[in-house]
């Protein structure tokens, strides 16, 4: 069993610790925090919980094992940005409470480096920031408006700068490069030492982990599994893309696969062609979102959405493996660098991501009912589930700080529609991108098709 999950991604397979599943919860238990998911969320929920109360009795239930969904098999991108625009937040709230929250990310992003070396989890961090290609016209104004919006904002230019063609292709030697965007508060990891350390560590604060233990239903004051009930005075739902498989969870969000693969160690005259020596994340400002890192061990982890959305929210293993999906995301690395042409590919993976209506994360808690949960990362989690699990376990330790009242606190997405509209509007949206994109590249210039894009995230 325990090589079978070394399968689900470049990250398991590397990792150097064991990965067989630990106990499943031994019948009914009481205790005061049940948590339903062992991945970020979770973890970091009960993280800062164990730090804020140490007397607390903390329980999570995992259906597989911890970092088995996208916190372990994610493109390792400590990201400080949202799936929602900063502009967005500022018209929903102000600009001040925008600003707020982009710049608690952005600790967040250095809290996860600061903690890691606390807690001696050796998940290869390296804030190198993240650079974005622009690559034709289009992306180059779309880089542009990326740039100055956020500007306009209030973000600075030690946050977020535009930068020309020359200093574009010495962070990375991408070709056809015309500028691009370089965000500082990004670093590169490896998502699965880091969501397996932070396990262990929570363990060692006294949190219960009960792996192999599937959640049926969730209700005020109990968790039912296949295991026997938890029961708790808070219960938290922290399950990002496999939310819809819970009872009457299935519209909160969509569950939406990325894939990825993983080279070969590259040889260092390689790397001095292609660059990316401090380990900037990248991508190029297409609209159908690519992310790529140089590793720890010298490859390249590289990603990209592009797989239809399954009908009812299903999830589907065979999705992971989609052979055009994966030949396509190979063929832009190469594209990116040809230099890689006969560079071998090691390892093939996807997985599902939360995406909710409006593309906002949320934050809630109802004290009433001690119902809590956060998610709807859109595939950006790995630094806002770190932000999220400590705003979450301030607002039920009854802690007022600076990230109580941002503005993911208390958001509440519209549920998705029910199908078949769902399935209509999602891969809708999928041709839509690779249409514009295919657009641009032709044209060199932005298209309706983009804007109209925008549009359905509304």
């Amino acid at each position: 069993m325990t090589e079978d999950y070394r399968n689900l991604s470049f990250w398991h397979d590397s990792f150097p610790g064991d990965l067989a599943p630990r106990s499943p919860l031994p019948g009914d238990q009481d205790v005061d925090i049940a948590i339903v998911g062992g991945g970020f969320t979770g973890l970091w929920t009960a993280w800062h919980l164990s730090s804020l109360d140490a007397s607390l009795r903390i329980a999570i239930v995992e259906k597989d094992i911890v970092g088995f969904g996208a916190s372990g098999r994610n493109g390792g991108w400590a990201l400080g940005e949202f799936g929602v625009s900063p502009m967005d937040i500022a018209k929903a709230s102000s600009t001040d409470a925008a600003l707020r929250q982009m710049r608690a990310l952005y600790k967040a992003v250095d809290d996860i480096g600061r903690i890691a070396k606390d807690e001696d989890i050796d998940c290869h961090y390296a804030k190198g920031g993240s650079i974005a290609w622009a690559r034709n016209q289009g992306q180059l104004d779309r880089i542009r408006s990326f740039v100055e919006s956020r500007h306009r904002l209030g973000l600075t230019e030690e946050e977020v700068r535009f930068v020309g063609p020359d200093e574009a292709r010495a962070i990375g030697n991408a070709t056809d490069v015309l500028g691009g965007r370089f965000l500082a508060p990004v670093a590169a990891l490896h998502p699965t030492r880091l969501v397996r350390g932070l396990a262990d560590a929570c363990e060692r604060r006294g949190v219960s982990i009960y792996e192999q233990t599937s959640c049926l239903s969730i209700r005020s004051g109990q968790i039912l599994t296949t295991h026997g009930s938890l029961r708790a005075e808070v219960i938290v739902r922290a399950t990002e893309g496999y939310t819809s498989q819970i009872r009457r969870h299935r519209r909160v969000v969509a569950p939406i696969y990325s894939l990825m693969f993983a080279t070969e160690p590259i040889p260092e005259e390689i790397w001095e062609e292609i660059g990316l020596v401090d380990r900037p994340t990248f991508s190029d400002a297409r609209l159908m979102t690519i992310y790529g890192q140089r590793t720890a061990d010298g490859r390249i982890a590289f990603g990209g959405r592009g797989a239809p959305y399954v009908f009812g929210s299903k999830l589907n293993s065979a999705t992971e493996q989609l052979p055009d999906v994966h030949e396509t995301n190979i063929a832009t690395l190469k594209n990116l660098f040809p230099i890689l042409a006969d560079t071998k590919i090691t390892h093939r993976w996807g997985g599902p991501l939360g995406i909710s209506r409006d593309w906002w994360p949320s934050v809630l808690f109802d004290k009433s009912s001690g119902l809590a949960s956060a998610g709807g990362y859109v595939g950006d989690g790995v630094a806002t589930s770190k932000l999220s699990g400590q705003t979450l376990a301030e607002l039920i330790i009854g802690e007022e700080t600076e990230r109580t009242d941002l503005p993911i606190v208390g958001h509440k997405s519209r549920r998705w529609a029910p199908e078949p509209f769902r399935w209509f509007m999602l891969n809708a949206g999928l041709r839509l991108a690779i249409s514009a994109d295919n657009a641009e590249a032709r044209t060199g210039e932005l298209t309706w098709r983009g804007h109209a894009i925008e549009s359905l995230r509304k």
